[in-house]
C-alpha cells in the first residue's frame, strides 16, 4: 500500500470516507503482516466504517489478531470475513469499548463468545449467565468469566439486537449470577460459617430494579438467620463474615481488575449499622426508625442470591411497609427534598454535563415515577414494579400519568440511558458525565446511530430530551389532577376521584374534595382563560404543595383569579413572566396576612411580575404619593382612605418581598442573612407608616384650617416606630409636640393641636377594607394621665423637674416622623441631654432600671405563657436584648457618638466597635434579637394577627417554621434552636445588664 511521496493514496481517501479520523495511522495498521489476508477485502473496511470509532476498532482488531497463535489467527480472520454476525459484534464492540478491546487482547480466545448466534443467546437470563460463570473458582477467574459474559451483552447492545431496557436487564441478571458465584466462593472458603447460618442477598437500586448500568455500584442488603439449632449471635457473625467476603470478591482490585463495588449502605442505619441483621431486626428498624427515603429505596428490593426462602420472606415482610410510606407526614416534601439535595451536591463545574443527577437527568424521571408509585401503589398492585420504564407504562395505563407525557418521558429516558451506557462502555468506568473532548463526543454520537455531524446532532438531541424531562418531571405529579376534573377525549383514561384525592392528600392538602372543586372551577371550559389555567395549574400545585398550607394557596389563587380573570393582563402576566406565577404561589400559601392584603385590591398582583416590584420604597417618594392623593381628595375621610390604600399596597409589597426572600424561588435562592430581612421589613413598615401619618395630618389640618395650623405641630416616633423596627402588626408609638405661632393664644393653640390628634386617630381607625393604623401615645409624660399634646416649652419644663429614668430610657427611641421639621429637630435637641446624660448614669439610676426590668419580667408575662418561647418578654427575647443595649447607650452615649441612634442593631454594633461589648456577646445578642423579631413577623404573616409567641396550631406552627427556613417535619428543631439561641442571650444579659 505504499503511496507516491507527496500524493495521498487512494486508500487514504477511502479511509477518510469510511470515517477514520487518522487515515495515516490506519494505513500503517492495515499494513500489519497479520492482516495480510484480509487487508484488501472491502467487507472489512465497510464493517470498520460502520463502527462508533473506526480508528479504535482497527487498533483493537490488530491487537487481538497479533495475540492469536497462527492457527487460531487464521480461523478468526476467516470467520471475520465470512460470518457477518461475528464481524458486526466484534468490530462493534472494539469500536465502542477500549476496555473490552484490552480484555480480548489479554484473553484472545474469548472472541469465540461472540460467534454463537442462537435464540437462547439473543436474550439470556440468570441461568445462562450462571452457566457462563460456572467454572470460576476464585476472584480472578470470576472476573475473566464476568468480562466474557459482559462482552456478549455489549455486542448485542452495540449491534441493536437488544434495546437499552433489555441491555439493562441483562446487566442486572449478570450481576445476580455474579453475586451467586461470589457467595459460592465465600461459602467454599468458610464451610463452618456456611453450615450455621442462612444468608440472603437482597439487591437494591438499579440492580434490584432490573435496570443496571455497565459500571455501577451494586447496592445490596444482607439478611441472616441461624439454621435450626444454631446460636443466633454466632450465626449472624458467621453471616457477616460471608457477606464481607462476598463484597471483597466483587470489589477488590486484582490482576484482572475489579468487577464492581458492592455497596451495602442502604441497610438500616447505613454504614453505621451492622452489615447483617435478622429479618425481625430489619422489621423492627423499618417500623420504628426508618426515614421516607428508605421506603423509597425498598421499592426496588429484590432477592437475588443466597437462601431463596429467607429472601422471599424479607420481600414479603417489607413490601406492605413500602406501600404505606405515602401515609407518612410530609411524604412528598421529604422525597422532593431528597431530590433537591442530590442536585445541590453536584459540583457547579459539572452540573451542565451531569447525565444522571443534574436537572433534566435520569434521576428526575426515576424520582417522579417512584413518587407516583408510592402514592398510588397502596391501592393498585399493577404499579408494584422496581423497573422505571415498566412502572411508567403501568402509571400511564392506569391513568395516573397522561399517555402523551409518559410516551415523551419514556423516549427521553431511553435516550439518556443509552448515552449513559455508551459513555461507561468506552473504558468501563463509573461515570455519568458527558465528555467534553470532541473525539469522545464523536464516538458517542456515532455509537447512538448519529452518523451525520454526530457531535452537533448529539448535543442537540441530548438537550432536547433533557428539556423534556425538566419540563415534565414536576408536572407529571400534578397535571393528571386537572384531567380528573376535565372533559377528556374518548378512550383517554383519567385519575379516579379516589386516586386524585390520594394524590392531593400526599401533597399535604387537608381537604382534597375542596381542592378538586377549585381545580374544576379554574380549569373547566373551552375558553382561552381556562386553557391558560390548565397550563399554569400543574406548576402552581407543586409550589402550593411546597408550603405549609396548600389548601389556602389554592383557595387564594381561585379568589384572585375570580377577581382578575376577566382582565386582559392577569393570566398573561402569570404565563409570560416566569417569576410572577411562582411569587404569587409563595405569597398565597405562606399565611393569611399577604393574601388578605392582596384580595382587598387584587390588582397589586402586578407587583409580583415586575423585577423592581419587590424592592421597598423609601419615605420621600412614598410621602409625596400620599400627599398628592390627599390633595386630590374632596374630604378628610376620602383623603385618609387614599393614604391607607397606599399603605395597604406597600404592606403587601413588603410582606411579599419578605416571604419570597425567606422561601427563595427557582430563580433566586433564599436570603442567607436573616438580619437583612428584619431590617428591610422594619425600615419599610416604618417609612410607610410615617408617610401615612403625614397624609393623615395633612387631611386633618386641611379639612378645618386650610393649609396652615395656628400652631406648629410635629409627630415624634417612639418605641419600635422611632427605632425603625416595626413589625407588620405594630402600633405606631408617638408623642405630639406643638408650638403656637406668633400672636396665637397658647390655650387656643393647645385645643387646636388636641383636635388635630383626635381627628388623625379617628381617620386612621375608620372601618374600611384597609388595615387601620393605631396610634399609641402612652409613652408621653405622665403616661395615660398626662395631656395628649404639649408645647415644646411644656416638655422642657416637665423633663427639667419631673422626668423619671424610664422616661429618659423611652426617649432613646424618639425620632421625628411627620409635621414641622424644625420643631421636630428642636425637640430632639431638648431630649438629647436626658437620654445621653453627661458622664453617664449614676448608680441609683442603674439600680432603678434593673428594678423596673425585673418587675416587668415578673408582672407582665401573660399567665400560662412559656417564658422560653415568648419573643418579647421571655428569656433572651427582645426586651432582654433591648434593655441591655439601652443601658449601654445611656451609660456611654455622651462619649460615643455611634451609640446615639434609635436602632437596636446599630447601637449594638456601635457598642462593639467602641469596645464596650465583646464580639462573641454582640453576635449572641444580635442573633437572639433578629430571631425573635423574625418569629414575630412570621406569626403575623401566618396568622394575620400579631402574637408574641409561637402558634399552638400545628399547621400554623409549621408555616412559621417554613418562613424561618425549616423543612417540613422539623418544627421541633425550630423550637429547640430558638430556646438555645435565647438561652445563650439570657446568659449575656445576666452578666452585662444585671451584673451577675
Amino acid at each position: 500500500m505504499t503511496a507516491v511521496p507527496g500524493r495521498r493514496s487512494s486508500t487514504f481517501t477511502r479511509l477518510l470516507r469510511f470515517g477514520f479520523t487518522d487515515p495515516s495511522a490506519a494505513e500503517r495498521l492495515l499494513d500489519t503482516p497479520e492482516l495480510a489476508s484480509v487487508r484488501t477485502d472491502p467487507v472489512l473496511l465497510d464493517a470498520l466504517g460502520a463502527t462508533a470509532d473506526p480508528d479504535l476498532a482497527l487498533a483493537g482488531l490488530v491487537r487481538i489478531v497479533e495475540a492469536q497463535d497462527p492457527a487460531e489467527r487464521q480461523a478468526l480472520l476467516d470467520t471475520l470475513i465470512t460470518a457477518k454476525p461475528l464481524r458486526d459484534r466484534l468490530l462493534g464492540v472494539l469500536g465502542a469499548s477500549e476496555a473490552l478491546g484490552d480484555h480480548l487482547a489479554r484473553h484472545p480466545r474469548d472472541w469465540h463468545a461472540l460467534v454463537t448466534y442462537e435464540a437462547v443467546d439473543l436474550h439470556p437470563g440468570v441461568a445462562e449467565f450462571e452457566r457462563g460463570l460456572a467454572q470460576a473458582q476464585d476472584p480472578v477467574s470470576l472476573r475473566v468469566a464476568y468480562r466474557r459474559c459482559l462482552l456478549a451483552i455489549a455486542a448485542r447492545d452495540v449491534c441493536g439486537t437488544t434495546d437499552v431496557a433489555e441491555t439493562a436487564a441483562e446487566l442486572a441478571d449478570l450481576a445476580t449470577a455474579t453475586l451467586r458465584a461470589a457467595l459460592a466462593i465465600a461459602r467454599t472458603a468458610a464451610p463452618d460459617d456456611a453450615a450455621i447460618c442462612r444468608l440472603a442477598v437482597i439487591a437494591m437500586g438499579k440492580c434490584g430494579g432490573h435496570e443496571l448500568n455497565y459500571v455501577s455500584d451494586v447496592d445490596v442488603i444482607f439478611v441472616g438467620e441461624p439454621v435450626d439449632g444454631a446460636d443466633e449471635r454466632k450465626a449472624v457473625q458467621a453471616a457477616t463474615r460471608l457477606a464481607s467476603h462476598l463484597m471483597r470478591i466483587c470489589s477488590e482490585t486484582t490482576v484482572e481488575g475489579t468487577i464492581w463495588p458492592v455497596d451495602a449502605n442502604l441497610r438500616p442505619e447505613g454504614r453505621n449499622g451492622p452489615l447483617v441483621r435478622t429479618l425481625s431486626s430489619h422489621l423492627a428498624y423499618y417500623q420504628r426508625w426508618a426515614k421516607t427515603w428508605e421506603f423509597q429505596a425498598l421499592l426496588k428490593a429484590r432477592a437475588v442470591a443466597g437462601d431463596p426462602e429467607l429472601g422471599a420472606s424479607y420481600i414479603e415482610a417489607v413490601s406492605p411497609l413500602v406501600w404505606q410510606a405515602a401515609e407518612r407526614d410530609n411524604f412528598v416534601a421529604d422525597v422532593q427534598k431528597m431530590r433537591r439535595r442530590v442536585v445541590d451536591n453536584i459540583p457547579a463545574a459539572q452540573v451542565d454535563r451531569e447525565l444522571k443527577l443534574g436537572p433534566g437527568g435520569l434521576r428526575d424521571v426515576e424520582f417522579a415515577v417512584q413518587l407516583l408509585q408510592l402514592v398510588h401503589g397502596r391501592g393498585d398492585a399493577t404499579l408494584h414494579s422496581g423497573t422505571t420504564l415498566d412502572a411508567l407504562g403501568a402509571l400511564a395505563a392506569g391513568g395516573y400519568v397522561g399517555r402523551a407525557d409518559a410516551a415523551q418521558l419514556d423516549e427521553a429516558y431511553r435516550f439518556l440511558r443509552a448515552m449513559e451506557h455508551r459513555i461507561q462502555l468506552y473504558r468501563l468506568r463509573r461515570t455519568h458525565l458527558v465528555p467534553e473532548d470532541e473525539g469522545d463526543l464523536r464516538r458517542l454520537g456515532r455509537s447512538l446511530g448519529l452518523r451525520t455531524e454526530p457531535v452537533s446532532t448529539l448535543n442537540r438531541e441530548w438537550k432536547k430530551h433533557a428539556s423534556v424531562v425538566r419540563r415534565l418531571h414536576e408536572k407529571l405529579f400534578y397535571r393528571p389532577l386537572l384531567d380528573a376534573v376535565a372533559q377528556l377525549s374518548p378512550g383517554e383514561t383519567r385519575l379516579s376521584p379516589r386516586a386524585a384525592g390520594q394524590r392531593l392528600e400526599a401533597l399535604g392538602y387537608a381537604d382534597p374534595a375542596a381542592a378538586l372543586r377549585h381545580l374544576e372551577a379554574l380549569s373547566s371550559g373551552v375558553t382561552r382563560k381556562a386553557a391558560i389555567q390548565r397550563t399554569l395549574l400543574p406548576v402552581l400545585l407543586g409550589w402550593f404543595a411546597d408550603s405549609a398550607d396548600p389548601d389556602a394557596g389554592l383557595l387564594g389563587f381561585r379568589k384572585v383569579s375570580d377577581a382578575l380573570g376577566r382582565t386582559p393582563w392577569y393570566l398573561r402576566l402569570l404565563r409570560d413572566e416566569g417569576a410572577a406565577a411562582e411569587n404569587l404561589a409563595r405569597v398565597l400559601s405562606a399565611g393569611r396576612l399577604a393574601p388578605d392584603l392582596l384580595l382587598r385590591a387584587p390588582e397589586a398582583v402586578a407587583i409580583l411580575g415586575d423585577p423592581e416590584g419587590l424592592k421597598p420604597r423609601v419615605r420621600d417618594p412614598l410621602e409625596q404619593e400620599v400627599l398628592a392623593a390627599v390633595g386630590r381628595a374632596e374630604s378628610a375621610e376620602g383623603a385618609v382612605a387614599a393614604a391607607r390604600g397606599v399603605r395597604r399596597r406597600e404592606l403587601f409589597r413588603t410582606a411579599a418581598a419578605d416571604l419570597i426572600g425567606s422561601y427563595g424561588t427557582e430563580e433566586s435562592p433564599a436570603e442567607e442573612d436573616p438580619g437583612a430581612l428584619v431590617d428591610r421589613v422594619g425600615n419599610a413598615v416604618t417609612d410607610l407608616n410615617a408617610a401615612t401619618l403625614a397624609g393623615a395630618l395633612r387631611a386633618a389640618v386641611r379639612a378645618e384650617w386650610g393649609d396652615t395650623l395656628p400652631t406648629r405641630f410635629a409627630v415624634i416616633g417612639m418605641g419600635r416606630f422611632g427605632g425603625h423596627e416595626l413589625s407588620y402588626g405594630s402600633d405606631a408609638d408617638a408623642l405630639f409636640v406643638h408650638e403656637p405661632r406668633e400672636f396665637v393664644d397658647e390655650q387656643e393653640a393647645t385645643r387646636t393641636a388636641n383636635r388635630v390628634v383626635a381627628e388623625m386617630r379617628r381617620l386612621l381607625q375608620l372601618p374600611t377594607a384597609d388595615p387601620p393604623l393605631l396610634i399609641d401615645a402612652d409613652l408621653r409624660p405622665e403616661g395615660k394621665s398626662g395631656p395628649m399634646v404639649r408645647t415644646l416649652a411644656s416638655y422642657a419644663a416637665y423633663y427639667r423637674r419631673w422626668s423619671l429614668v424610664w422616661e429618659s430610657q423611652a426617649l432613646l427611641r424618639a425620632e421625628p416622623m411627620a409635621g414641622d421639621e424644625e420643631l421636630g429637630r428642636r425637640f430632639i435637641e431638648l431630649i438629647d441631654p436626658l437620654r445621653y446624660p453627661a458622664e453617664g448614669l449614676g448608680d441609683d439610676a442603674v439600680r432603678e432600671i434593673r428594678r423596673l426590668k425585673a418587675r416587668m419580667e415578673s408582672e407582665r408575662m401573660p399567665r400560662g405563657a412559656d417564658p422560653t418561647l415568648h419573643t418579647k418578654l421571655g428569656r433572651g427575647g427582645l426586651s432582654d436584648v433591648e434593655w441591655t443595649v439601652q443601658l449601654l447607650q445611656m451609660q456611654n452615649g455622651w462619649a460615643e457618638p455611634g451609640l446615639r441612634t434609635t436602632r437596636t442593631r446599630s447601637a449594638l454594633s456601635a457598642a462593639h466597635a467602641a469596645g464596650l461589648i465583646s464580639t462573641e456577646d454582640a453576635v449572641i445578642l444580635d442573633d437572639a434579637w433578629v430571631l425573635a423579631t423574625r418569629v414575630r413577623n412570621g406569626v403575623m404573616l401566618v396568622r394575620g394577627r400579631p402574637g408574641d409567641t409561637f402558634p399552638s396550631d400545628g399547621r400554623e406552627l409549621a408555616a412559621v417554621g417554613r418562613y424561618l427556613g425549616y423543612e417540613p417535619g422539623h418544627v421541633g428543631d425550630m423550637l429547640d434552636d430558638y430556646r438555645r439561641v435565647t438561652r445563650r442571650a439570657r446568659a449575656v444579659v445576666e452578666r452585662l445588664f444585671y451584673g451577675a
